[in-house]
């Protein structure tokens, strides 16, 4: 009983490291692909232009969505500790 109460939140806490990892990685992935193009079209090759702006849009991401990103974490943590009397042997 005790093992699969680990399995269950083990690949509960690998989905929310999915979703919550999955915001900052789509809008970098996105705004590194429209750099891209714009570097292809105007033949700029700065390299450090593609690694600022993903860098940016990451941390100005994360700071947008933060409440909510701890918000998700603080839930899953009270799940967890909620749980730990009826898992006391």
């Amino acid at each position: 009983m005790f093992s699969n109460e680990i399995y269950q939140l083990s690949y509960q806490a690998l989905i929310l490291i999915l979703i919550l990892s999955g915001p900052p990685i789509l809008i970098s992935m996105v705004l590194g692909l429209l750099v891209a193009i714009f570097q292809a079209a105007t033949q700029i090759q700065e390299q450090t232009l593609s690694f600022t702006v993903k860098l940016f849009a990451t941390i100005f991401t994360i700071i947008a969505l933060g409440g909510w990103l701890s918000q998700e974490v603080l839930q899953f943590t009270n799940t967890i500790f909620s749980g730990i009397p009826k898992w006391n042997m």
